[in-house]
């Protein structure tokens, strides 16, 4: 490998980045990580790290709230919004410090700039230096999306600019049905901001369980968010500090934000990409990838969200680890991308594995529905209007519990253990004949004993 400058070169340190560029470097290759902006990409900086901060901070009013059925009296509270952002920012400065030294602690090497595809093997950085590489990966994730440009587009934000707000809007519209729509939605909810979510669907939440869909958009309703389905904003007028957002209904809506969350694309341009040959997957705008996620081009890999296959942190990691270990480690590992545990950081949260009822429905023969719908027990003393819901798809035919979806407190937390379960294969009978641990909500999970509903598909004649 003498004939290049180095052995893997990493363009972007993100999750997935900086996990590929030091089990390489354990493995005793001679890695280079280029970075633009800051450490740590999108989860770190602007994604899921500071979004559970602002998450956790937006439950305190609730919890305050809650208290005086427990006995609490609780005397005139404030928020400063300037303070949570203050500390947010010292935080993810300590874990941005925390990736580099990281990645420099396992030998690899950090330079803090763009670098660019001159051909497969060389890379051209903003400096004007030029460094070779035997193989090269590509971990430049990806960016808020505003959809076709509407008049105003210049005046919405996404949720890059949301963390960094000088202060707490009074009213805010966001348009958008996913995870960073719904979570953005809560946590202004949570401190205080009447908040106003337009979505072009149906409803909230496309492509998972339909009774998540509507248990979550009824919970978030209760909670005073204000839900607008089948329209889209068509234009947003400013008016000195406020906006005014048009829609495709012909209604508008008065806000001081507006912030649009439909979507992100991979990051690709101008990153020589077409230069060095390699090919963009027309299905998606991402980098063409194969299951070891190499590229068009023979020692040119890529991994996480610039491949727009599965957008999680997680994800990235691992495709990440089973890159460094496939070409460096001499152990091929492929990533099973099937029944990944996922979460909504909503409000309430959302906790989901394996198949909806509506994926197993056409997949399998026979199909087995536990449902639970129940006030938990905080709520009863609390008095709040809140439920949970838990539910299990099962195979009717070999048991196997193909699915779990749960909206409530805690749903990621007690998800993230059932995953090991169902990526285990485990039977309802399993679940059936585990103790439960009570009292908890998670209970339920081994104490629903009748299918609430039971479908068996028709043989085609």
């Amino acid at each position: 490998m003498a004939d290049f400058d180095v052995d893997l070169f990493v363009i972007g340190g993100g999750s997935g980045g900086v996990r590929a560029a030091r089990i390489a470097a354990g493995h005793g290759a001679r890695v280079m990580v280029a970075e633009e902006y800051r450490m740590g990409g999108t989860c770190v900086i602007r994604g899921c790290v500071p979004k559970k901060l602002f998450v956790i901070g937006s439950h305190v009013h609730e919890e305050i709230e809650d208290a005086a059925g427990f006995g609490w009296s609780i005397g005139q509270v404030s928020f400063d919004w300037a303070t949570l952002v203050a500390n947010k920012d010292k935080e993810i400065a300590r874990l941005e410090r925390a990736y580099t030294a990281n990645v420099e602690k396992s030998g690899a090497t950090v330079v803090k700039t763009r670098a660019v595809l001159e051909d497969a093997h060389t890379l051209r950085l903003a400096t004007g230096e030029q460094v070779t590489a035997k193989y090269v990966l590509i971990a430049t994730g990806g960016a808020p999306n505003h959809g076709p440009a509407i008049p105003g587009i210049e005046h919405v934000i996404s949720s890059n600019e949301a963390f960094h707000l000088k202060e707490l809007p009074k009213r805010i519209v966001i348009q958008g049905g996913g995870y960073i729509a719904l979570e953005f939605a809560g946590i202004f909810a949570g401190f205080g901001s009447d908040v106003t979510v337009i979505y072009r669907g149906d409803n909230i939440l496309r492509g998972f369980d339909e009774d998540v869909r509507k248990h979550a958009r009824a919970e978030m309703e209760k909670r005073g968010i204000t839900i607008i389905t089948g329209c889209t904003v068509t234009k947003v007028d400013k008016h000195g500090e406020g906006f005014t957002t048009h829609l495709s209904s012909g209604s508008s809506i008065a806000s001081d934000q507006v912030m649009f969350a439909i979507g992100r694309h991979p990051n690709v341009a101008n990153l020589g990409l077409e230069t060095a040959g390699v090919a963009i997957n027309p299905a998606n705008g991402g980098i063409q990838v194969d299951g070891w996620s190499k590229s068009s081009v023979d020692n040119i890999y890529a991994i996480g969200d610039v491949t727009h296959r599965t957008n999680l942190t997680p994800v990235a990691i691992r495709e990440g680890h089973a890159f460094a270990d496939t070409v460096f480690g001499k152990r091929p590992v492929q990533v099973d991308h099937a029944t990944i545990p996922t979460a909504v950081f909503s409000q309430p949260e959302i906790g989901t594995v394996g198949l909806t009822e509506e994926e197993a429905r056409a997949q399998f023969s026979h199909v087995d529905i536990y449902k639970t719908d129940f006030r938990p027990i905080k709520a009863t003393m609390s008095g709040r209007d809140t439920r949970v819901l838990m539910k299990l798809v099962v195979d009717g035919t070999s048991d196997r519990v193909l699915g779990c979806h749960i909206v409530g407190d805690d749903a990621a937390e007690i998800t993230q253990v059932v995953a090991i379960a169902v990526k285990m294969k485990a039977t309802k009978a399993d679940f059936d004949a585990t103790m439960a641990l009570h009292p908890t909500a998670a209970e339920e999970l081994v104490t629903m004993r009748s299918p609430t509903a039971r479908h068996v598909r028709q043989a085609a004649e």
